[in-house]
């Protein structure tokens, strides 16, 4: 049996350790080694232990001994068992060493929310999975993980995923959610019911709003907000570019915490306490970003084509138009039309000022792309007409 495989991507050749490897066969294990290695030259070499069930002393030498030509060299995916190895003999202290991830398949699971870096599925009455769509992503669910841990520090209720796995050929966070329901499914379940849950998703929204970030621990979104105007100063009139830059340069500097994409699947509900899930966007800022955020969710994405919000929400277009009109509503206190159809209005500019941006880099050249950005266009050059500031 072979003991040792290996393959070239990149310049680095990756060798896999394979089966059982003690005194009685290191000696191959490590010929078999060496004859990769002549016969794939590389730039680095990695040590992959997926298929590796137990290294003995014997064994180990021959990964110090490669290491001494190769001082660059890693291991990757070794097990619980063979890590428990390596890292009491010292070695996860001498070179890096990465864990194994448990696989786990998400085929016939129901989906429970779609974003734009991933989806959310229910494995169990237990368990939720966010598949992150870049098969790349473990920088960004550390990125995830780290932002969610600050929240529930300062307070925020929310999931804290308790592990990491492997989905097909990209990676998941695993969260426990014990029989949890978004609001959405709420909703849809009990529509006499809407006016409760809207009030359960604003009180959640104001304590989110409430609770002041400490400067670098999220990202500044007015800094996001900027980048969005600066990219669109080549596909709108010059006047509306400057306007549209000066007033979002102009929304006060504001250390608040905000998700950043608050809609009513990432509010979950268990045993009557709320939860909030998908952090990967919290950031801080004036909460203007964040109903811009909200509009885009209930009507903004919708408006050319209603169907859009409704697959994405799993609600009819004129229910998400009331949680917004109720959203507005219940976090601002008031019934002053007016004022209500002034503070959408600001939330507006943004939102249309992010999908424009959006579209135009995704789907720039298509139809369906023509179609939004065509009426982006055309609902902010009215807008901008008659907004003169964003605050609220």
């Amino acid at each position: 049996m072979s003991l040792a495989e290996g393959k070239l991507e990149d310049g680095v050749l990756t060798a896999s350790l394979i089966g059982h490897i003690d005194s009685g066969n290191a000696a191959q294990a490590e010929q078999e080694l060496n004859r990769l290695r002549q016969d794939i030259p590389a730039e680095a070499v990695v040590l992959d232990l997926e298929r590796l069930t137990y290294i003995s002393s014997a064994g180990l030498r021959i990964i110090l001994r490669l290491r001494k030509e190769r001082p660059e060299l890693r291991l990757v995916n070794a097990s619980s068992e063979v890590y428990e190895i390596l890292e009491m003999t010292g070695f996860t202290e001498m070179m890096p060493v990465g864990k194994a991830y448990r696989r786990l398949s998400v085929d016939g699971c129901e989906v429970i929310g779609r974003g734009a870096n991933g989806e959310v599925y229910r494995l169990d009455p237990d368990t939720i999975i966010k598949v992150y769509l870049n098969p790349d992503s473990l920088p960004d669910i550390q990125r995830e993980r780290e932002l969610a841990r600050r929240a529930f520090v300062l307070g925020i209720p929310t999931a804290i995923p308790y592990d990491v796995v492997k989905v097909g050929e990209g990676y998941g966070s695993v969260f426990e959610l014990l029989n949890a329901k978004s609001l959405a499914k709420l909703i849809l379940a009990q529509p006499e019911r809407l006016d409760e849950y809207v009030q359960v998703y604003v009180d959640l929204l104001k304590k989110i709003h409430a609770t002041e970030v400490r400067p670098g621990d999220m990202p500044d979104m007015k800094a996001v907000a900027l980048g969005w105007a600066d990219y669109l100063s080549s596909h709108l009139p010059l006047e509306q570019y400057e306007k549209l830059h000066r007033l979002i340069a102009a929304v006060p500097e504001d250390r608040h915490m905000l998700h950043g994409d608050y809609h009513v699947k990432n509010v979950m509900v268990q045993n009557g306490e709320v939860l909030l899930i998908d952090m990967d966007t919290l950031c801080m800022g004036h909460p203007v970003f964040e109903f811009a955020s909200i509009f885009l969710a209930y009507q903004g994405f919708g408006e050319p084509d209603h169907t859009v919000v409704e697959r994405f929400l799993g609600l009819d277009y004129d229910t998400c138009a009331a949680i917004w009109d109720k959203t507005l509503r219940l976090y601002f206190g008031t019934d002053d039309p007016a004022r209500l159809a002034g503070i959408a209005d600001k939330a507006r500019v943004v939102g249309y000022t992010r999908l424009l941006r959006r579209t135009i880099r995704r789907k720039g050249s298509s139809p369906e792309g023509q179609i939004i950005i065509e009426n982006c266009k055309t609902r902010l050059a009215e807008l901008l007409g008659r907004v003169d500031n964003l605050t609220f």
